[in-house]
C-alpha cells in the first residue's frame, strides 16, 4: 500500500426513527469504541434491546429578449448539482464536456456526445446486478451495483480505465457484504458506504465480508467501532475507501455498528454524522486533512434533520436546522404543536448559539445555507420563507419573512441576493388548518432586502398530482446562471373539469423537460421557453421514456431518459438529434 494518500473514512450515517434507551437520555452520547473481542460483540448482540422484525432497506415556448449565444471553450457543460463545491456526489448520469455516461437498465452507456450532430453510442458496459450510481474522473468511470437476494446482498464497485472509450478495461474491483447506500468523490478517492443486518443466526454474528479483486475477508469483531445506543435493529455499516487513479493502492475499510442510516453532511475538511433517538439528534465530527483522519468530537442538539441540506458548516462553525415535538413530562401521550429550530455549534460540538420555536405547528419543508445566512422554508398552511441571520454564531435571529401560497422542497441559490425554490403550489382548506397540494410551483425570491424577502417571479406548472423527481433529488436539478437556464423534469397532471374542487387530482398527461429562461434583465424574470419530451404515442404510462436528466455541453441542451438521449439547441430548442441508447 503507497502510504500517505488514504483517507480512511470512518463514516457513521444513523438517524433513526427508533427509540434509543440510555440511562440518562439527557446526557446519552454515542462516542465509538471499538470492540476488544468476538465475544463481546455477540454480548452486545445478545443483550441489546434488538428486535426481531428485520427492517429493509431504504433507499431525496416562448423566448425574450435578444440574447445570443456565444461560442464556449469545449470545457464549457455542466457538472452534477451537489450541495458542496469540491465534494462530488454520485448520479445516474454523469459528463466530461465529450462523452456522456448514463445508466439505462443493467448497462453503462459510454455515448460520444459531442458534437451532437455526430452522437453514437461508444460502448455499453453490462454488469450482473442493479446499477445504482456512477462517477468519472478524468479517464477512469467508478460504478457502484448490487448483486443477490435481500439477505446475501453484495455492492460491487467497478473502476474502469476509459482512456478507450470503445474499449472501457476494467482495472479494479472490489465487493462488499450489504447494500449500496451513498458514495461521495473527493479528489482521487472514492468513499462507498454498504450496509448490512448485524444480528445472531444460529447464535454466531453475521460478520460482513470484503472482496478486494478476487479475495476474501471477514472483518474482525476487533475491527469493528460500535455505539452504546440502544436502537430498535442494528446494521454494520462498512466504509470503502478507494483511490482510482491509483491501481496498487489498497482499498482501506471501516466498519460501524449502529442504527439505520439516512442523512450525512460532507464538507472538504470536516464530515458529520446526525444520528437521530427519541425526539433528538446525536452529531459527530471527523477531521480530515492530508490523508490523516481523526475523530475529533461529538454533541446534540434537539429535533431531527429533513436532509443533507439542514446541516452546513462555515468559518469554524457547524450549523443544524431540525424539527421537533415536544410532550409534558408527565403525560407523554399529550403533545405540544411541532416547532423548528436553529442551532450553531462550534467545532468541538458544543451549542453556541441558538434560535428555537421558529414557525410553531410547521415542519421544515427546505433548507439552504449561504455564507452568514440561512434561507428556510416550513409549512402547514401557507408557506413562510424565513430569512435567518447566522453572522453572530452565538445570537441568529430571524431577518425577514414571507408568506405566501405553497412551499418550496428545494432552494437553490440563484445570486447573493436570490434564491430559486421549487415545490408545489397550495390552495388553504375551507375547512381545517392545512392546505390541498396543486402543481409544482417555481418561485424566485429577491432578498437584497434581508429584512423584507419578496417573491418576484413564479410559474406553477398543472394540477393536483402533478411531480417532479427534483422535489425530492436535487441531482435532477439543472441551472446556469451565465446562460439563464433552468431546465426540471415534470410529470404533468390535469384535471378533466378545471372546476372541480382542489382535492380532486387530475390525470398525467405528459412527461418531460421544462425549459426556463431565468433572468434579472428580463421584465418577465422566469419564462417557460419550452418543453422537451421523450414519449411516444402519447403513451404517458411508458416510464421507460421519462426524462430525469438534464445537462449542456456548449450550446446544447441533453434530455435523458432510459432509453434515449435527446439533443436540443439552447439558443431555439430545435431538435439536433437524437440517439437511442437500447438500439
Amino acid at each position: 500500500m503507497k502510504s500517505g494518500k488514504v483517507v480512511v473514512l470512518a463514516l457513521l450515517i444513523t438517524v433513526g426513527a427508533a427509540a434509543m434507551l440510555c440511562t440518562d437520555v439527557e446526557y446519552c452520547t454515542a462516542t465509538l469504541n471499538k470492540f476488544e473481542s468476538y465475544g463481546e460483540l455477540k454480548e452486545f448482540l445478545k443483550h441489546r434491546e434488538y428486535g426481531s422484525e428485520r427492517f429493509p432497506y431504504l433507499p431525496g415556448s416562448q423566448f425574450y429578449g435578444s440574447m445570443e449565444l456565444k461560442a464556449m471553450s469545449a470545457d464549457d457543460f455542466s457538472k452534477t448539482n451537489v450541495q458542496v463545491e469540491g465534494v462530488d456526489e454520485a448520479d445516474i448520469v454523469k459528463t466530461d464536456g465529450e462523452f456522456i455516461y448514463v445508466i439505462s437498465g443493467q448497462k453503462v452507456v459510454v455515448v460520444k456526445a459531442y458534437p451532437a450532430e455526430e452522437a453514437v453510442v461508444y460502448s455499453r458496459i453490462t454488469v450482473n446486478g442493479t446499477l445504482k450510481q456512477i462517477f468519472v474522473n478524468e479517464e477512469r468511470l467508478v460504478l457502484f451495483y448490487e448483486n443477490g437476494s435481500w439477505e446475501e446482498t453484495k455492492t460491487f464497485v467497478h473502476v474502469y480505465d476509459i482512456a478507450d472509450r470503445e474499449n472501457p478495461g476494467l482495472r479494479r474491483k472490489l465487493a462488499v457484504d450489504g447494500c449500496y447506500f451513498s458514495s461521495r468523490m473527493i479528489g482521487d478517492y472514492v468513499y462507498v458506504v454498504v450496509r448490512k443486518t448485524a444480528g445472531l443466526v444460529e447464535d454466531e454474528v453475521d460478520l460482513p465480508r470484503v472482496y478486494p479483486e478476487d479475495e476474501s475477508r471477514v472483518i474482525p469483531a476487533t475491527e469493528v467501532y460500535h455505539s452504546d445506543i440502544a436502537d430498535y435493529g442494528y446494521i454494520f455499516t462498512v466504509i470503502a475507501a478507494v483511490n482510482v487513479q491509483e491501481d496498487e493502492q489498497e482499498p482501506v475499510y471501516e466498519t460501524i455498528l449502529s442504527g439505520w442510516a439516512t442523512h450525512m453532511y460532507v464538507a472538504l475538511e470536516n464530515i458529520y454524522f446526525a444520528i437521530g433517538y427519541r425526539d433528538k439528534t446525536l452529531l459527530h465530527r471527523i477531521h480530515i486533512e492530508n490523508g490523516e483522519i481523526s475523530y475529533v468530537a461529538d454533541g446534540e442538539v434537539p429535533g431531527t434533520v429533513l436532509n443533507q441540506f439542514s446541516m452546513d458548516e462555515y468559518e469554524g462553525y457547524f450549523r443544524i436546522a431540525t424539527t421537533s415535538r415536544i410532550s409534558y413530562e408527565n403525560n407523554p401521550s399529550l403533545r405540544l404543536p411541532l416547532q423548528n429550530n436553529m442551532y450553531v455549534l462550534n467545532m468541538e460540538l458544543e451549542i453556541v448559539g441558538e434560535l428555537e420555536n421558529i414557525a410553531p405547528g410547521e415542519t421544515i419543508h427546505s433548507a439552504r445555507f449561504m455564507g452568514d445566512k440561512c434561507y428556510l422554508v416550513t409549512f402547514r398552511k401557507t408557506d413562510p420563507f424565513f430569512v435567518i441571520e447566522l453572522g453572530e454564531p452565538y445570537d441568529p435571529k430571524i431577518l425577514g419573512e414571507l408568506k405566501i401560497s405553497g412551499y418550496s422542497n428545494y432552494l437553490h441559490l440563484y445570486d447573493e441576493n436570490h434564491v430559486i425554490g421549487v415545490g408545489k403550489e397550495t390552495v388553504p382548506a375551507k375547512q381545517g388548518d392545512f392546505s390541498w397540494y396543486q402543481g409544482v410551483k417555481i418561485s424566485l425570491f429577491d432578498v437584497t432586502d434581508l429584512s423584507e424577502p419578496k417573491e418576484i417571479a413564479k410559474y406553477e406548472i398543472g394540477d393536483r398530482g402533478t411531480d417532479s423527481p427534483v422535489l425530492r433529488e436535487h441531482k435532477a436539478f439543472l441551472f446556469a446562471k451565465e446562460k439563464n437556464l433552468l431546465v426540471l423534469p415534470v410529470s404533468v397532471a390535469e384535471r378533466d373539469n378545471p372546476n372541480d374542487p382542489p382535492y380532486i387530482p387530475g390525470k398525467i398527461v405528459w412527461q418531460g423537460a421544462y425549459v426556463f429562461t431565468v433572468s434579472l434583465s428580463l421584465e418577465e424574470k422566469l419564462v417557460l421557453k419550452g418543453t422537451i419530451t421523450h414519449i411516444e404515442n402519447d403513451d404517458v404510462h411508458d416510464t421507460e421514456h421519462y426524462v430525469t436528466r438534464a445537462l449542456y455541453i456548449e450550446n446544447v441542451l441533453y434530455t435523458i431518459s432510459n432509453n434515449r438521449i435527446k439533443m436540443n439547441s439552447l439558443l431555439d430548442l430545435s431538435e439536433i438529434n437524437e440517439l437511442g441508447l437500447n438500439e
